[in-house]
């Protein structure tokens, strides 16, 4: 699964050939989610409320670069590090 971006402990990842809806995972701590990238909803898991909030904002400046990222993916290449939060 490669990570496409990390901050604040938060790591962000996608799965090569992974499921629709498109989707990126991320994992803090013990906590793991996978979020939908249209709609920025959780898909299943759960994160700490602040986490989820920082990887939301993250999330909504970097919707283009996660689809490009899930198409990428989803034919097997590797998708491009995408810069953190700041």
């Amino acid at each position: 699964m490669p990570e496409i971006s990390r901050f604040y402990g938060i790591v962000i990842s996608m799965y090569y050939g992974d499921h629709n809806p498109p989707h990126f995972h991320v994992r803090y701590g013990g906590d793991r989610a996978a979020i939908e990238i249209s709609s920025l909803r959780v898909l299943e898991g759960k994160l700490p409320p602040r986490v989820l909030g920082l990887v939301v904002e993250w999330a909504s400046q970097h919707q283009p670069e996660l689809m490009d990222n899930w198409d990428a993916a989803w034919n097997d290449s590797p998708p491009r590090r995408i810069p953190p939060l700041q």
